[in-house]
């Protein structure tokens, strides 16, 4: 099992002050690291009335100045958005200064707002985040290339480039993960056995028979559930109706499972959104297994850090010790690729 900490640093007016929320993420990045836990994971989208996280890859960096093992992943960095020679270069700073520990994963995007803020074209973006790939392999290199008709040379490269791996869902997103990336990166396991067999048609490595489907969005642990979910649903619901409103602005309509509205009973009753006892934590990581994710999301929707922090200490103190078992193959893993 995969245990991530996830962050998107969402400040809205009703959630505890920006800076607040940055200086707990950090703090909380190295507990996370000091505790065990496998991975970071960092948001980006820009322009945001809440102020999400439109800069991944610097806090990439802060987090690895206060991190020793815990992977570092954007997830996902939008590379159409990007000039490559420039990410290449960022990118291989990140990876020197976390010792390897950086992992990337890169989406096309799909906020038109977005694309017009970079001055490129949502229609252009397939063609864009292929390129980036390309471009960011060949700038680690360490040699002089060809880009756009320009002479470029990235230093330093890092010693071991970063895993660069495909978010997305579709069919046709896991056929090209298994011809230019890593990985495939899909939320829920989707279409993971459309890029197994690609790769293998391919004649490349098998990439085993299943993803590390994401489990619930957020989970808080609580001495009194019902109470407590007072205090997060409102957060929760900001969250859910963004993402409603930015399907909207991109397709025309609203998608996902509220797309018709928010009732904070019924995201509860979802089962995205958990809010639990340690007993009950214990036995939802028991029934999600070996071949799952767990993801702890503590500043979900700008909720206040002392808040966080007192579900984050439960986690550690009456969940982790029955829990830590099932993430030591993990950790051997994350450590084997860092000595490639």
């Amino acid at each position: 099992m995969e245990f991530i900490i996830s962050f998107d640093l969402r400040a809205p007016d009703f959630g505890a002050p920006r800076n607040e929320l940055y200086a707990a993420a950090l703090d909380m990045c190295e507990w996370a690291d000091q505790l065990g836990l496998h991975c970071v994971g960092l948001g980006e989208h820009h322009a945001s009335e809440d102020g999400y996280l439109p800069s991944p890859v610097p806090f990439a960096a802060a987090i690895a100045a206060r991190t020793e093992q815990i992977v570092i992943r954007p997830n996902v960095l939008l590379a159409p958005l990007y000039d490559p020679i420039k990410l290449a270069e960022d990118l291989a700073v990140v990876q020197i200064l976390s010792n390897n520990r950086l992992q990337v994963v890169i989406g096309a995007g799909y906020r038109p707002y977005e694309f017009q803020m970079f001055g490129t074209r949502r229609e252009d973006r397939k063609a864009m985040y292929m390129q980036a790939f390309e471009v960011l392999r060949r700038a680690w290199l360490g040699r002089e290339f060809e880009f756009a008709g320009r002479r470029v040379t990235v230093t330093p490269t890092p010693q071991l480039p970063p895993p660069l791996l495909l978010g997305g869902a579709h069919p046709a997103v896991a056929r090209r993960a298994a011809r230019i990336a890593d990985g495939f990166y899909p939320p829920n396991g989707e279409n993971w056995d459309v890029y197994r067999q690609e790769r293998l048609r391919l004649g490349a490595s098998d990439p085993g028979p299943s993803a590390l489907p994401l489990g619930p969005i957020y989970v808080y642990i609580s001495e009194e559930p019902e109470r407590d979910w007072s205090v997060i649903a409102p957060h929760a619901a900001h969250c859910v109706r963004s993402y409603s409103a930015w399907t909207r602005e991109a397709y025309g309509k609203a998608a996902g499972p509220f797309a018709k509205g928010v009732n904070p009973d019924d995201l509860r009753a979802s089962g995205a959104y958990q809010v639990v006892t340690a007993e009950q934590c214990v036995e939802l990581i028991n029934q999600l297994g070996f071949e799952r994710s767990f993801i702890l999301t503590p500043l979900l929707g700008g909720l206040d850090p002392d808040f966080a922090w007192r579900g984050l200490r439960r986690f550690e103190e009456q969940v982790w010790p029955h829990v830590k078992q099932l993430a030591a193959a993990r950790q051997l893993a994350y450590a084997a690729e860092r000595l490639v």
